[in-house]
């Protein structure tokens, strides 16, 4: 081969790396898309007067979590001494779920301290819920009263 083949062959696969990179979503981290409702009822928890239900979605994609935490931000930041309002580990392989509530008991997962339970949530407060699935994380940051919260989760 002459050297102007192989000058061909090799800008060939720099184009091809290129496109891979700029056009493909092999290189991009994965995140979980989680979106999340109000509901002003209850529903098979124990009654919480003026609690509304959160419900937190994954889209229709079920998952396997392995860690859910809920912390309180300040000024849109995660302060490292808050303790999470609530707090789930896997302690064996949890079973898929498409969608929960805030502060159901997940089958397979256990509190990260034991026998505590989740805090209620207060209005006016911007909460961040942190999900784990294996090497997979994901996060939505929601606020107790139906107003968007101050912050946005980074997608």
């Amino acid at each position: 081969m002459t050297k102007r083949n192989w000058m061909l062959i090799i800008a060939a696969l720099l184009l091809a790396c290129v496109y891979v990179y700029h056009f493909t979503g092999w290189f991009k981290p994965k995140i979980i898309r989680i979106s999340y409702t109000e509901r002003p009822f209850l529903s098979r928890g124990p009654a919480r007067p003026g609690q509304p239900t959160i419900l937190f979605g994954f889209g229709g994609q079920p998952y396997q979590l392995s860690e859910v935490e809920v912390v309180p931000l300040d000024a849109g930041h995660i302060n490292p001494a808050a303790v999470p309002v609530w707090h789930l580990i896997s302690d064996s392989r949890s079973a898929p779920v498409e969608f929960f509530r805030y502060g159901q008991n997940l089958r397979g997962m256990k509190p990260a301290v034991p026998r505590s339970h989740p805090e209620p949530l207060k209005t006016n407060v911007t909460y961040r819920l942190l999900v784990h699935v294996g090497s997979l994380k994901g996060q939505c940051d929601f606020q107790l009263g139906g107003r968007p919260p101050a912050t946005s989760p980074k997608q």
